[in-house]
């Protein structure tokens, strides 16, 4: 049996967000099958420290880990929010502020991916999505200058990426109950974005490709 283990936080760990049987995690089981497991261990609010404990689960799987798929950094970012809303002189002011946040999110998505990577398991990363409803241009546009550090590290260790700026590009693809989280439907997008990675590639390759094909 192939294996396919969920870390990060509330884009995989999406139950109280959906019906029941409408998470991200039951309904790529059932796009996969019965010759694979999938195996939820990112947790709701986790930031980017705290998928240290995760591996620590991970490590102590008896599984074979085929695919590990990495959703986190976004409640990093969110706790800049209200910085964000601050004033400031100038946009080069803003820009440097900007500057500043990426390279500590820098220092910690690199913390975060030396653990994962560190028992010579077969990741893959997802960047942190910008569809959801009401999200204004200026923090849509900010979150661009983190999920290019996302984008920089996965080539930079030729993993693949999962885009889910392209899987989660509607609004429906967003809970009514929490408008940050997937809904049923976009949890479909992104079980159906990872199926899709894991039925088509090779692990024991490395190298950089962007998966981000949503269901219509």
């Amino acid at each position: 049996m192939r294996h396919v283990f969920l870390l990060g936080d509330s884009i995989f760990d999406n139950a109280p967000y959906v019906p029941k049987g409408c998470e991200v995690q039951a309904q790529l089981q059932a796009m996969l099958g019965d010759e694979h497991r999938v195996i939820l261990l990112a947790r709701d609010g986790d930031v980017l420290a705290d998928v240290k404990t995760q591996v620590s689960r991970l490590r102590n799987m008896p599984a074979q880990f085929n695919h590990v798929v990495v959703s986190c950094g976004g409640n990093d970012v969110l706790g800049l929010v209200g910085h964000m809303q601050l004033g400031v002189k100038s946009v080069l002011e803003a820009a440097e502020l900007l500057a500043s946040w990426q390279a500590e999110f820098r220092i910690e998505y690199r913390r975060m991916l030396d653990e994962v990577l560190a028992p010579g398991l077969p990741v893959v990363i997802a960047t942190i999505y910008d569809g959801v409803p009401g999200l204004s241009p200026g923090l849509r546009t900010a979150l661009a200058v983190f999920n290019d550090v996302i984008l920089r590290e996965a080539a930079a260790r030729r993993l693949p990426v999962l885009d889910l700026r392209l899987v989660c590009d509607h609004p429906g693809d967003y809970s009514p109950a929490s408008p940050i989280e997937p809904s049923q439907q976009g949890g479909r997008k992104i079980a159906a974005a990872i199926a899709e990675l894991v039925r088509s590639e090779d692990m024991s390759v490395l190298r950089t490709v962007v998966f981000g094909a949503g269901l219509n």
